[in-house]
């Protein structure tokens, strides 16, 4: 998100273990950091466009945040569209659904569109449960004011979403998709925004609910390391177990800020830069059923807040310390699907598995600038995103 205006967010609403034992290393430092251009390119991956950037026929300029779900065979993505500018009241929250493994899409369709005076509902997130397909989409007042979540539930008989209302207040806005906890709650990532500051911190925050009632949620903002004057926190998680990492969007810097929470997301060590380089826009992270942990963003040496080439960055199985690096697609593609420039961004992802297959979900803007995005697609096979041994250093 690209916002504009004034003040900024009071963070720290959560209890935080002590600062002298706050991790920061996400990258294994025995394993080589890599510059774009180093890092090896994955070669199987399957390209496909969602929906393709076209405001002479359809009058959008605003898309972003596309969210992926299976559900009963079928593959949803969702994202925020918007005829005027980006995070103003005339966003509103559409999906379109593939048969095909996302080969092709079907038409345009909306979860909500705003029905109340200066509503505006942008993108979210899905969760397909127990036979139902939830949504859980970002909104707010006028631009970007009194910003909270609200659910939805799709009705397989109608084929129409039925909206549940207001469920998360505090300024939290879902990232990443709920992700089941051994304790039998789900947690959901994202972050307390507001109207934007550049001297503002907005901390990442994370919705953990009352087991599988999807209408009651708790929210716990994460605490902010000291050295952290501004942020727009974004985050992503892993969960293993009791222990969850949260990854988030910096501000004053090109890396990723790192919170681990030992006791299922209660409490957490405050975001703190790690030393792992991160373009600044929003993560996507899990962890694959090979018990790899991975995070989707750009992740390169030097590379600076450059949002290419879109990189996955994966761990050995079990381990919670990156240490391979991989090229998803690069600015300029000979690949023939999507958008390819030298000056294109790919930013926003979402991920999810299914069937052997990681589907990355991505924003391309096409060299426009903004958020004037084309929504794309990647499929990586999983057994591609091994990691190699290193030698110490």
């Amino acid at each position: 998100m690209l916002l504009s205006i004034a003040m900024p967010f009071v963070a720290g609403l959560s209890a935080a273990r002590a600062q002298d034992d706050v991790p920061t290393q996400l990258w294994d430092a025995d394993a080589p950091l890599l510059s774009a251009n180093q890092i090896p390119l994955l070669i199987s991956v399957d390209f496909q466009v969602i929906k393709r950037w076209d405001k002479a026929a359809d009058g959008y300029t605003f898309l972003h945040g596309v969210s992926l779900a299976w559900h009963d065979d079928k593959l949803y993505a969702s994202f925020g569209h918007n005829q005027g500018s980006e995070n103003t009241v005339s966003e509103e929250a559409h999906y379109r659904v593939s048969e095909d493994d996302g080969q092709t899409w079907g038409p345009l369709q909306k979860i909500d569109t705003g029905d109340e005076e200066d509503l505006a509902v942008s993108h979210g997130v899905f969760l397909s449960n127990q036979g139902t397909l939830w949504a859980f989409q970002g909104s707010y007042y006028g631009k970007m004011k009194d910003v909270h979540t609200r659910a939805y539930r799709l009705d397989p008989k109608t084929n129409q979403w039925q909206k549940l209302g207001v469920i998360l207040e505090g300024g939290f806005w879902p990232m990443n998709q709920p992700v089941r906890m051994d304790d039998g709650n789900w947690i959901m990532s994202g972050f307390a925004a507001g109207p934007y500051s550049s001297d503002g911190v907005f901390p990442a925050a994370i919705a953990i609910s009352h087991g599988d009632d999807f209408t009651k949620w708790d929210l716990n903002h994460i605490p902010v390391a000291e050295s952290v004057k501004r942020m727009w926190g974004e985050s992503a998680i892993f969960v293993d177990g009791k222990n969850v990492h949260n990854i988030a969007r910096f501000g004053g810097s090109a890396v990723a800020l790192l919170s681990v929470s030992n006791d299922f997301g209660r409490t957490w060590t405050p975001s703190t830069p790690s030393n792992l380089p991160m373009t600044t826009s929003k993560p996507a992270a899990g962890v694959l059923s090979n018990s790899q942990r991975y995070l989707v963003c750009t992740n390169a040496k030097d590379n600076g807040g450059k949002r290419n080439p879109l990189t996955i960055a994966v761990s050995k199985p079990g381990e919670d310390q990156f240490s391979r690096i991989y090229v998803i697609r690069r600015s300029l593609s000979s690949r023939r699907i999507g958008e390819s420039g030298k000056n294109v961004s790919l930013s926003y992802p979402c991920a999810i598995e299914h069937e052997g297959k990681l589907y990355v979900g991505y924003s391309n803007n096409g060299g426009r600038g903004g958020n004037l995005n084309s929504a794309e697609l990647a499929v990586i096979p999983i057994e591609s995103l091994s990691v190699p041994s290193f030698p110490a250093k």
